[in-house]
């Protein structure tokens, strides 16, 4: 390191360290003092002084480390391309062989062509793949130049001023001025911001693709400022980290003159490539230019991988250097016997110029390398060129496929990984992500439950159907919903527009400057205006419930103290519910005209019409409604009769109620529903009178929502549609309004945001009518309900009525997460002044920290969220995308096994697994949940030997079949179908235990695997392990930042471009926008690019392998000379043009079969999965043919011109001619689509050749004395034995592949045959066929499952395991009456139940019909008497058993096997 730069830094520190020691204060203790001050290591940490002129001289000898702004993405200079490029070429092994061959060919004693002759195909390669990265580099070298070009306002020490610099002479430490809508030039620290909170907001859509704003802040210090930011009175001095590539972390802190220091962090940082939004002037210091910047850090560009072909072909060229090895070596000892026969030296052999011969040793070696230069095609030099060119055209056809091309998104498929196109067509495990990756990641408000009562929104239900069915406009759309608004009418004022404090956000939301993080720009911002992230129709317009809103409303009137005969001095949970709603969040409110204004202050209220008489009319009627409704018992049916749309879910909850109801209160509470139904129109329409006369002409409804999150947005709207409208939001205050119209400002005391690791976020604010400091905290129900308060020994109660409502809220999540809905709890908490003062100092302690900052307020945040009283939950249902469950479904029939890793609940997961076709009613589910090792490891035994014993049962059934019927393969008999679920903490003892090869040898043997509650590192690990033990074909697919680790482990790895961003894509080889893609992507493209790639390297290594044989049996008639028959040219131009350009349309353009088959036969995928093309069977069989065909090409015309006088260049021209017919011919019977490109190569490269033939053998008098070929051709095609030779050899040559296809087609024909037939057949027909052979797989897969001996073989299956020493042995069952077939499985023997002091293995089967009675409720196979025989230890017989039935569905045909901890 540069000593000058040291001693600036020792000065820096020398300086600090002659300073009075810091007086650091009692609420401060966390900072550090001068004297206890860490030294620096420059490796770790970076150092930046401003340049202002201050510190001149530290600024210089510091920025000389630093890199410059300016960025280059080209690989290649003018001075470096050709040694850079050459270097680069030569790294392939093909290149160096050839080069070696090319100076051994300047050695006289092995010359076999001219030395120039032997440098062209060199030459050739090496100057087509220059010229193919030379066009590459100038692209982006055109690009790198425009971004370096461009402006920024950069303030300039000597005018004091700030001035226009371009983008590349930009600084570390220069201050820069941003203006809104700006993009940012470099990694910069936020020094100042025009809004008055020090708040600037960010789109970060140019760096990881998400639209929703991000908030910045001005470093601690500087937020409060009344003037404008002078750099020039700037003196700290900064330190922080090393750049790297992490987008989510950026610490440091900042020194002033007085030693006093200031902490920082990513809010205060602003990245390169975003755009100032909302924020009329930024002024920051750069902190990381150019390529140390994060967005450029991670910029890794495309992609490069070695394909599964790719290290087969490798293997097969080490084969073939095998093959040329023993023909030379052949070609040595053939000399050495040739050379011995002689008595005397042949006239030929000449000695040197000491008359001395060679040695027959030395002889040999020579000629041994001669052969090599003589049958160098053998190794296919153009090989590695042409498999370029044609993925690079593959890629173009994959991007520009129609269907592969979103056009709400306006976006088509990004091919990032060049070189992998055909391992689309060889995937054999799928690990998918859920959340945005199978859903839609549209968060729509679907049900809540508030104080312990379930609200079923079943208008919004229908809204949903509506919308799903008739796929409604949004205007359209926002007109039907009108009518089933509740009947709220509220007009726009017209002052309203002159009360708001606007901020702009320009129409102009595109920037140019994102090509650095991705290739192509995402087409919903190239519309005028700029997109809101989610707000699309189906997420805004939530339709409430009426029952709710009928309650919020008496709630609301109740708080606000408007009627005369209730009386409450605190909101009530409903109020606070629908506060926390809207309040707890990070949503930035503006409004919905372009462009748009981002709302800051709240608009006064205009005083409402509503008189305290009218008021008092309207409760008289209201009075009796109110107090029944208000004071009736908690736990009423018609809470919970409504909640779920589904009949045995109805039932469901319904049973809880009546159960839990500690007051008997079921029928009472029935006779209340009753009332409340008679009363419900009066009261309703009463209370809109109410409410028509509070809210008309104060607000406007329509805000528009910027969400950092899809789920934050949901809940706004929800509260929204109740009338809890978040108004305004600023960093210290927040405006809701409340349904009567009032509008509430809360003090906003501290935010803290979600993370991964609290899972939850909480909002500390004072409540402007009762002065309390409340906590709101939003999060996952298994974070929430262990932080909730202890209510003890339920001893008064209320502490019983919270044991209640937790114990009933917690039921409802359970339901919410079978019925596939993302669960959150809503908690509050109220401080006092004390023990929030306490905490607020220990916060700022922690936020001052410089050194485990991060734990530190971790720490505060825990200690806040605590002791919390539990208000209500919310379900939100995560979509599916269109086409998952067919695609799914097709994947499957594809052979393809789809493991989903997620973190979502196992409860969602198993449902959505069951609502995308993952998961079959009929499949046999195995749930493996335990912490610990022992017991995990029995269960993987248990499980696993179920399993085996299920599939020694079905193979002699499918082994008969087979016998009996050769019609259906034995591969599409189906056998026993099994399906495993395991959450994240078992399978951290599986990856850690050593327990990795049992749980890959069960879950090969099950249907689908299902990872919840994973982490990403785990994510990554499962995918590592698959394909690392089972040597199988990967692809993982996921949308967001969490998905990146397992994308990348994957062979394929593939980023969904949706509304977690774009860090999955720019980690992926291919991104595609919905997950249907992947259907067309892997069983058309991936099929095609695999069969034309294998088909193309096969026909390679053939062709060379059969034209060098030529020359090869040339040498038994020449003594094994090294001499040829044919040109040296024309040998030269056969393989670089002849017989080049239609192996590159054919692996570009040929179709085996159609799209529209290939899609309506998954099947047909198999082809690529097991490789039946390119193997080492059918490599051997290609080579095989390669020497007969070669056989028949030069005996042929030996024998038809055998005893005549022809010279070598005349007998070596036909031979020349029929190879290259054989060839052409041997392509043509591969090719099955023919298209004018094919006939034009085809017939065009015989055309060539005949036409450079005729030239060259008429201008070429002496080119290759003795013997040259100067008119053989034109003398030859006057000849009838020509004609003769190239119409019969290629027929022998060819003979037997036709046969061996014709057989092929008639006997035992494959699949693919079978469709290639289909494809043949007019449309209409081939639908009928197609039809008719799925229909016939259908019905052939769905009888041996509908038989009941797979439900036999369970049954003994379970009896086996009730004897295993694992289970306890009071688990031993007698096996049910078999006369009770007509009953429900749950009836005849509703529960086993073994308990083991480590964890619970339960088995529950039922197989319920479609028929069963409404009056069975669904409980019978999950509530029920448990025998005496099978209590655990310390229960009593008889005691009530719960199991918990994982993804229970009305109607279904499932065995389910659930294993469950101890809890």
């Amino acid at each position: 390191m540069a000593l000058s730069v040291d001693s600036a830094l020792y000065r820096w520190q020398h300086l600090g360290a002659k300073s009075a020691p810091q007086t650091v204060a009692e609420s401060t203790p966390l900072l550090f003092s001068v004297r206890d001050r860490l030294k620096l290591d420059l490796n770790k940490w970076r150092i930046v002084f401003s340049n202002n002129g201050r510190q001149q001289r530290s600024w210089d000898q510091a920025t000389r480390l630093y890199a410059g702004n300016k960025i280059q993405t080209t690989k290649y200079t003018w001075l470096t391309f050709l040694p850079k490029n050459l270097f680069r070429q030569f790294h392939r092994l093909a290149n160096v062989y050839f080069l070696f061959l090319v100076v051994l060919n300047w050695f006289p004693q092995m010359e076999v062509f001219h030395r120039e002759i032997t440098m062209i195909p060199l030459i050739v390669v090496l100057l087509a793949s220059m010229i193919k990265d030379a066009t590459e580099d100038y692209k982006k070298y055109q690009f790198d130049k425009m971004i370096n070009s461009s402006k920024s306002r950069v303030y300039d020490k000597k005018d004091r001023a700030y001035i226009e610099k371009c983008w590349k002479d930009v600084r570390v430490g220069d201050f820069v001025q941003l203006q809104c809508n700006e993009t940012i030039p470099a990694d910069i620290l936020l020094l100042y911001s025009s809004d008055q909170n020090g708040i600037c907001h960010l789109e970060t859509a140019n760096l990881d693709g998400e639209t929703n704003l991000k908030q910045r802040r001005v470093v601690m210090g500087f937020s409060r400022q009344n003037t404008s930011f002078e750099p020039e009175f700037f003196q700290n001095t900064i330190i922080c980290e090393m750049p790297n590539n992490d987008l989510n972390k950026f610490k440091g802190y900042m020194e002033q003159p007085n030693h006093e220091r200031i902490g920082f962090n990513i809010e205060s940082l602003l990245l390169r490539g975003c755009t100032i939004r909302n924020t009329e002037v930024a002024i920051g210091i750069v902190i990381y230019a150019g390529h140390e910047t994060k967005a450029m850090l991670n910029n890794n560009g495309p992609r490069y991988k070695r394909s599964k072909i790719e290290r087969r072909m490798n293997v097969d060229i080490f084969l073939c250097v095998g093959l040329l090895f023993t023909m030379c070596l052949v070609g040595s000892i053939g000399h050495g016997i040739w050379s011995g026969s002689f008595p005397e030296h042949p006239p030929y052999d000449v000695p040197d110029e000491n008359g001395n011969f060679l040695s027959p040793v030395l002889s040999g070696f020579y000629m041994f390398l001669t052969m090599i230069i003589l049958l160098q095609v053998l190794i296919p030099i153009s090989l590695y060129v042409s498999i370029e060119l044609v993925k690079l055209g593959q890629v173009f056809l994959i991007h520009n496929d129609i269907d592969l091309y979103d056009e709400e998104a306006d976006l088509p498929i990004q091919c990032r990984a060049l070189n992998i196109t055909e391992d689309l067509g060889q995937i054999q495990y799928i690990f998918s992500d859920k959340t945005g990756t199978l859903t839609e990641n549209k968060m729509v408000f679907r049900r809540c439950t508030v104080d312990g009562h379930e609200f079923s929104h079943q208008e919004n239900a229908k809204r949903l159907e509506t919308y799903k069915e008739l796929d409604l406009e949004d205007e359209d759309f926002a007109k039907l919903q009108h009518f089933t608004l509740p009947p709220i009418n509220i007009e726009r004022p017209a002052t309203y527009q002159r009360t708001m404090r606007p901020l702009r956000r320009s129409q102009s939301a595109r920037a140019h400057f994102q090509g650095h993080t991705r290739s192509r720009s995402l087409g919903r911002r190239d519309s005028n205006q700029s997109q809101v992230a989610f707000s699309s129709t189906i997420e805004k317009d939530v339709t409430p419930d009426s029952r709710l809103l009928r309650r919020v409303r008496e709630a609301a009137l109740r708080s606000e103290n408007l009627s005369p005969f209730i009386h409450m001095k605190t909101p009530t949970s409903l109020t606070d519910f629908f506060l926390a709603l809207a309040i707890c969040n990070t949503v930035v409110v503006s409004t919905t005209t372009e462009p748009r204004q981002r709302v800051t202050v709240p608009p006064p209220i205009k005083p409402s019409g509503i008189t305290l008489e009218k008021i008092h009319q309207i409760f008289q009627r209201l009075k009796q409604v109110s107090l029944s409704q208000s004071f009736s018992s908690s736990q009423s049916s018609s809470d919970l009769g409504a909640s779920f749309s589904a009949k045995n879910t109805e039932e469901q909850l319904a049973t809880l109620d009546c159960c839990d109801n500690d007051d008997g209160c079921c029928d009472s509470s029935r006779g209340a529903g009753l009332q409340e139904k008679s009363n419900t129109d009066i009261g309703s329409a009463s209370l809109d009178e109410v409410f028509q006369s509070a809210t008309h002409g104060t607000l406007p409804t329509d805000f528009c929502y910027e969400a950092e999150s899809p789920d934050e947005a949901a809940l706004v709207y929800a509260a929204q549609a109740y009338s809890f409208t978040l108004v305004s939001r600023t960093p210290e205050q927040v405006t809701v309004r409340l349904p009567q119209g009032t509008l509430l400002t809360f003090d906003i005391l501290y935010t803290l945001g979600f993370d991964s690791v609290r899972k939850r976020m909480s909002v500390v604010v004072r409540h402007p009518l009762t002065k309390e400091i409340i906590v709101y905290t939003k999060g996952a129900d298994s974070v929430i309900m262990d932080l909730l308060e202890d209510p003890g020994k339920a001893d008064t109660n209320a502490e019983r009525r919270m044991k209640r409502i937790k114990d009933k809220t917690q039921k409802h999540l359970d339901y919410y997460a079978r019925d596939g809905l993302r669960t959150l709890c809503i908690a509050k908490k109220v401080l006092s002044e004390d023990d929030f003062q306490r905490w607020a100092n220990f916060r700022q302690e922690a936020e001052a920290a410089i050194d485990n900052r991060d734990e530190l307020l971790m720490e505060t945040a825990q200690h806040l969220e605590t002791k919390l009283t539990l208000l209500g939950a919310t379900g939100i249902e995560d979509r599916l995308q269109d086409g998952v469950p067919d695609t799914i479904a097709a994947l499957r029939e594809a052979g393809v096994q789809i493991w989903v890793l997620t973190g979502d609940k196992q409860e969602t997961a198993v449902n959505i697994a069951y609502s995308c076709k993952l998961l079959d009613q009929r499949d046999t589910v195995f749930t493996i949940n335990t912490e610990n090792k022992e017991t995990c490891e029995s269960l993987l035994n248990l499980t696993l030997e179920e399993v085996r014993k299920n599939y020694e049962v079905e193979k002699p059934q499918r082994k008969l079949f087979d016998f009996i019927s050769a019609s259906l393969p034995a591969s599409e008999t189906p056998g026993p179908e099994f399906g495993l679920v395991i959450d994240g903490r078992t399978l951290d003892i599986i990856l850690q235990g050593g327990l990795e090869e049992r749980f890959l040898e069960l879950a090969r043997l099950c249907r689908s695997v299902l990872c919840c509650r994973s982490t990403p590192l785990q994510k990554s690990m499962v995918v590592k392990l698959v394909r690392r033990q089972l040597k199988v074909m990967t692809l993982s697919i996921g949308d967001g930042a969490n998905d990146v680790s397992m994308i990348q482990a994957g062979d394929v790895g593939i980023g969904i471009s949706g509304q977690e961003g774009m860090q999955a894509v720019m980690a992926s080889d291919f991104a595609i926008s919905r997950f249907k893609h992947l259907k067309k992507l892997l069983l058309v493209h991936g099929h095609w690019c695999y069969a034309r790639l294998a088909k193309m390297v096969i026909y390679f290594f053939y062709k060379n392998v059969c034209y060098v044989n030529l020359l090869f049996w040339y040498q038994f008639f020449c003594g094994f000379s090294g001499n040829t028959m044919i040109d040296y040219w024309q040998m030269i131009f056969f393989n670089l043009f002849f017989t080049s350009l239609p192996p590159l349309v054919f692996g570009i353009l040929d179709r085996d079969v159609s799209a529209e088959t290939l899609l309506s036969l998954p099947e047909l995928y198999k082809n690529g999965q097991n490789s039946e093309i390119y193997k080492l069977s059918t490599f051997i069989i290609t080579m095989l043919d390669a020497f007969y065909q070669s056989l028949i090409c030069f005996f042929v015309p030996y024998l038809a011109y055998k005893d005549s006088d022809i010279d070598v260049f005349s007998f070596g021209n036909p031979i020349n001619t029929v190879s290259l017919l054989t060839i052409l011919l041997h392509q043509a019977l591969e090719m099955k689509t023919w298209t004018l490109f094919h006939w034009i190569t085809i017939i065009g490269s015989v055309v060539i050749y005949l036409i450079f033939s005729l030239i060259y053998n008429a201008v070429c008098v002496a080119c290759n004395p003795p013997t040259n070929p100067y008119w053989i051709m034109e003398k030859q095609l006057s000849e009838p034995t020509f004609y003769f030779l190239c119409l019969i050899t290629p027929v022998i040559a060819l003979l037997p592949r036709y046969f061996i296809f014709a057989l092929r087609g008639t006997f035992g024909a494959s699949l693919i045959l079978k469709a290639q037939q289909l494809d043949k057949l007019p449309k209409g027909q081939r639908d009928c066929e197609i039809q008719r052979l799925r229909s016939r797989k259908q019905t052939t897969s769905d009888a041996p499952v509908a038989s009941p001996a797979p439900n036999e073989d369970l049954d003994q299956s379970i009896g086996h395991l009730c004897f295993s020493p694992f289970l306890h042995p009071a688990a031993s069952v007698p096996q049910a009456d078999a006369g009770s077939q007509g009953l429900l499985a749950s009836e005849v023997n509703p529960l086993r139940n073994w308990a083991h002091e480590e964890g619970y293995y339960f088995f529950n089967r039922w197989a319920e019909e479609e028929s069963t009675d409404s009056s069975t409720g669904p409980l019978s196979g999950c509530y029920t008497q448990a025998p005496s025989g099978l209590t655990s230890p310390g229960q009593e017989g008889g005691k009530l058993t719960k199991v918990k039935a994982t993804g229970f569905k009305s109607g279904s045909h499932r065995r389910s096997v659930l294993v469950l901890p101890e809890t």
